[in-house]
């Protein structure tokens, strides 16, 4: 096992369940991302009685909160000693490649062989930032999400945020509150109120069974697994963090980065068309949540259907910003990331360097893959998502073993 996270901690729980020796490699220390590559004011997305791990769930007194990150490494370090997970911290792994009929793992204190590899190193190991960086100023400090804690760490002045899915429009609206004035590129985005009709929107998601759609009944699956994340943030007074709050806070809002060409940020002309398909995108959820309401919930257990207004263009959007001209200080990249497979030496790689796999089953013998967007269902890389996820990999893989003559 790679990664002491929280999905490779399901995986060695539910591995534990059925007597399979293993190892959990991890470079640094457990929940290791969740330590290094998160900033300091960030909650979970999802509310507290949602985050659970196999037999270990939240049991606090505040089941519709958000975990803070000193309270998520807490849970998932708690959860590593209620299960006894075997654990060898800053262990890196260097380099897994075939070996007879399983794998060496080198790592920096010392070599392994194995039959069986699980890949749960993180979905999030490097951030993307787009090819046009080489092209900003060189007096303008660049920023990735994974590397950004606080605004004290910008200049002050004005901070381009490029990316509005859920750490976009997050980022944006902490570093306009510490007076930066702040510009949001806008492209591709999920729109999603924090509550519908009464309830959490991610309670929404689970009892109408969004969430638990499997991976193989998804329709451009390769599309679904690049979506960026829901424009949603966790807060005590679970409040909508949408575009219109955003505008509301004097956030200026642009079109999608396209170019930097002779120091001018060059931005599309698409953000009518780009609001228009996510709050369509968004009402059809909407719609599919009223129709499971229809037909499962009493009339006491949700408030009536709601609509929300449309997202509001502003009255004139820049189509480029010089970036010479001082306005902009800083460029804070909320552009994503991707994982890190710089050290596997087996060919299971695309040409756009993603794992080949069929739900976390990886196109070699007794190789496997976890923590993925979508890997086998909408919830894959949430936490509460880990289990089912897990508990059908290692029940793949405890049949490899079987089959190959060696149940260890």
């Amino acid at each position: 096992m790679i990664g002491a996270g929280h999905a490779g901690l399901a995986a060695s729980r539910c591995l534990t369940e059925r007597s399979v020796d293993h190892v959990v490699l991890e470079r640094g220390e457990i929940a290791d991302s969740w330590r290094r590559q998160r900033w300091d004011s960030l909650r979970l997305l999802t509310p507290n009685w949602q985050t659970r791990l196999p037999g270990f769930r939240y049991e606090g007194a505040d089941p519709d909160g958000f975990m803070t990150m000193p309270e998520v490494i807490g849970f998932i370090s708690r959860f590593a000693d209620a299960a006894a997970a075997p654990v060898r911290r800053h262990t890196t792994v260097t380099s897994v490649r075939p070996a007879g009929d399983g794998y060496f793992v080198a790592t920096d204190r010392g070599d392994l062989q194995c039959r069986c590899v699980v890949v749960a190193s993180g979905a999030c190991n490097v951030a993307s930032v787009p090819a046009l960086r080489p092209a900003i100023p060189r007096p303008i400090e660049c920023i990735s999400s994974l590397d950004y804690r606080n605004p004290s760490q910008l200049p002050d002045g004005g901070v381009l945020v490029v990316g509005a899915s859920a750490s976009g429009v997050q980022l944006a609206d902490e570093i306009q509150r510490s007076g930066r004035p702040v510009t949001l590129s806008v492209g591709e985005h999920v729109r999603m109120p924090r509550t519908y009709r009464g309830r959490d929107v991610l309670w929404w998601m689970e009892a109408s069974g969004v969430w638990n759609q499997r991976y193989d009944e998804i329709d451009d699956l390769v599309r679904a697994r690049g979506l960026p994340s829901p424009q949603l943030v966790g807060t005590p007074e679970r409040i909508t963090l949408d575009l219109n709050a955003l505008t509301t806070a004097g956030v200026t809002l642009v079109g999608r980065l396209a170019a930097v060409r002779d120091g001018r940020a060059l931005f599309s002309g698409g953000l009518r068309n780009q609001f228009a398909l996510a709050d369509l995108k968004m009402e059809r959820l909407l719609d599919t949540f009223d129709q499971w309401a229809d037909d499962h919930a009493r009339d006491a257990d949700v408030g009536a259907p709601e609509r929300f207004a449309p997202t509001e263009p502003p009255a004139s959007s820049p189509l480029s910003l010089d970036l010479r001209s001082g306005a902009i200080r800083s460029i804070v990249w909320a552009t994503g990331s991707h994982p890190d497979y710089s050290w596997l030496e087996v060919p299971v790689l695309d040409h756009k360097g993603r794992l080949r796999h069929d739900g976390g089953v990886v196109e070699a013998p007794g190789m496997y893959a976890l923590g993925l967007p979508v890997l086998r269902r909408r919830k894959s890389t949430f936490i509460h998502g880990a289990e089912d996820d897990a508990r059908d990999l290692v029940e793949h893989l405890a049949g490899y073993l079987a089959h190959t003559g060696r149940a260890t």
